[in-house]
């Protein structure tokens, strides 16, 4: 009886308490749940199909651009998928690792110190490219067994830290530790590519030249070589010569004791050995070592040297531009008519930067590859024009104004190391109008539009023929249509190809970024929702500055409903919030 008492009692409390509750939420008006706010009239919008209401832009079709240049872009077919598709579309397969060292943050350390030469290939599971790989790189694995090499793999997708000390970018990242020295990996992923590769890097390093003869072939067939004019061919001086060797991918390097094969190399005999000089098949034939005979000193020199004076830029040697440690570029780019008169004159005055600076020299009037990078850098015309470029870590651009001699390329090279210079970005025109519901953003308006600090703006970064971006276009115009009557809330996208600004950086298209009002001198908040209105509403609800709220839309009346296109010019003035009311409802009715 006491225990029938005493449950009683306690759900009459649950009841009362309950009630109380119930009571002072009702009467709570003020405050909003926005986790039970009714957005079924948004999910409508995302349900429906509008394939044939696309008010945007009139992109081309993704089938045109196919074929120009596949072979060089093809590492950013890893982007093309949504994280979600990846996921889904990931199947494991079966592949014999067993040679294949798996890397932990607890064992990279110990690994890498603990052996001369080391690949490690850093993955992620649902990568296509990467499971394509695997096989070939456990293949590879297994014939190198014994070797004095280490094959091994990290996680990326479990391993961030280590990722991110590594810098990595996409899937996969192959790189190859010497000593501990990390350089990427450069040659194709195949087990057959990989083995001789490898085998050429744990090789010897360096060939020997005993005969004058054998000097000549070489000088001949080679267009850069490096020739140490040694005490012996063993001991230290060999072994400092080898271990720069295996540091450079693309340069040969050689050593001889004969002074008859040194005077071709046009070492000076008499000079105290060990020597060593680099030689090229450009304007600049010539590079004498001057420093420290060991490893460091001498790939430092090698590096330095073994480009061109200026590099003319094609799709062969561009990873050697953009991939190089220097990072800060000059460029002239001329047409082939005007470069016997400036291209001298770039290259005089790039021998007083070797190894600050690489110099490059785009032919403008080389439909190939100098048109679009003229385009890219948004140079346009026929004159020689100059830029000066810090690479793609953070892509910005200094425009050369003066005219085009010695001292003035010296002083403009001088004040870019200094960072003396300020940069240049590339924008369209300024929209004569812009009222549309997604407000166009170009690079001199963008100040005015994105960091108003009145508003919050939601940025679209897109490419014209990108298509995710044309996927998401819908979608976006829709979102924008809905918060037409917000006037705290802006909708804008910017073409990316087109249009620069320090403060849009764009990792990939499209790329969302959100700029809370009152915020802009922070870095704007990315967007990782998913590309559906609801999500989208949710964040900016979220996220903005500025509370809003979007009204619910009103079913129409009957009469409402068979009102005549000229009653509805007559009829009164309405309010902010029915016009909001009505602009959903007459969406919801488009959907």
């Amino acid at each position: 009886m006491a225990n029938r008492l005493v449950i009683v009692l306690a759900f009459t409390a649950l009841f009362l308490f309950s009630n109380s509750v119930l009571c002072k939420d009702s009467n709570t008006k003020d405050v909003a749940d926005d986790d039970d706010e009714d957005l079924s009239f948004l999910e409508e919008a995302d349900d429906k199909s509008d394939a044939t209401a696309h008010h945007g832009h009139n992109y081309p079709d993704q089938d045109d651009f196919e074929g120009e240049g596949d072979d060089d872009f093809e590492n950013f077919s890893d982007f093309d998928e949504s994280e979600h598709d990846q996921e889904n579309s990931y199947k494991e397969t079966e592949v014999d690792e067993k040679d294949v060292v798996v890397l932990k943050e607890r064992n990279f350390t110990t690994v890498i110190e603990n052996n001369k030469f080391v690949m490690v290939e850093f993955y992620a599971p649902w990568c296509g490219h990467c499971q394509a790989l695997a096989p070939e790189y456990a293949a590879a694995a297994t014939e190198l067994k014994g070797e004095d090499v280490v094959l091994a793999k990290v996680d990326a997708t479990e391993e961030n830290e280590l990722s991110q000390e590594y810098d990595v970018q996409g899937f996969p990242t192959i790189f190859f530790f010497v000593d501990g020295v990390r350089k990427p990996y450069p040659g194709q992923r195949t087990k057959e590519a990989i083995v001789t590769w490898i085998k050429k890097k744990i090789g010897p390093g360096i060939n020997n030249i005993t005969t004058t003869e054998d000097a000549e072939r070489i000088l001949i067939s080679e267009g850069k070589v490096v020739l140490g004019y040694l005490n012996s061919l063993v001991g230290s001086e060999s072994d400092e010569l080898a271990a720069a060797s295996r540091l450079e991918d693309d340069v040969n390097f050689y050593q001889t004791v004969n002074p008859d094969v040194a005077k071709l190399f046009h070492i000076d005999t008499e000079a105290k050995c060990p020597a060593l000089v680099l030689l090229k098949k450009e304007a600049e034939k010539l590079s004498h070592f001057d420093g420290k005979f060991e490893k460091s000193s001498i790939a430092e020199f090698v590096f330095a040297n073994k480009l061109p004076l200026v590099t003319l830029f094609t799709r062969e040697n561009a990873p050697a531009i953009f991939e190089s440690t220097i990072k800060k570029q000059l460029l002239l780019f001329a047409t082939s008519n005007d470069s016997e008169k400036v291209v001298p004159i770039f290259q005089e005055a790039a021998k007083s930067f070797k190894g600050k600076l690489i110099f490059v020299y785009v032919e403008m009037d080389n439909e190939d590859v100098g048109k679009p990078v003229s385009d890219y850098f948004g140079v346009s015309g026929d004159a020689p024009t100059v830029l000066a470029y810090t690479g793609n870590d953070d892509a910005k651009k200094f425009v050369f104004d003066k005219e085009v001699t010695l001292e003035n390329i010296k002083a403009f090279g001088e004040d870019f190391l200094e960072d003396k210079l300020k940069p240049f970005f590339k924008s369209d025109p300024i929209p004569e109008t812009n009222d549309g519901d997604v407000k166009i953003v170009v690079g001199n308006n963008f100040d005015e539009i994105v960091l108003d600090e009145s508003k919050d703006v939601l940025l679209e970064i897109y490419a014209p023929w990108c298509g995710h971006c044309q996927s998401l276009e819908p979608t976006y115009n829709k979102l924008a249509k809905h918060l037409r009557s917000i006037e705290s809330i802006v909708i804008a996208k910017m073409d990316g190809t087109t249009n620069e600004h320090p403060r849009a950086k764009a990792d990939g298209f499209p790329t969302l970024l959100f700029f809370p009002a009152g915020n802009k001198s922070f870095d704007p908040i990315t967007v990782d929702a998913d590309r559906t209105v609801v999500a989208f509403y949710k964040f900016l609800k979220k996220n903005a500055s500025i509370p809003f709220k979007l009204q619910k839309p009103t079913t129409p009346t009957k009469s409402e409903s068979t009102e005549t296109p000229e009653s509805s010019t007559t009829a009164a003035p309405k309010s902010e919030s029915a016009d909001a009311k009505i602009a959903a409802g007459d969406l919801k009715d488009e959907l």
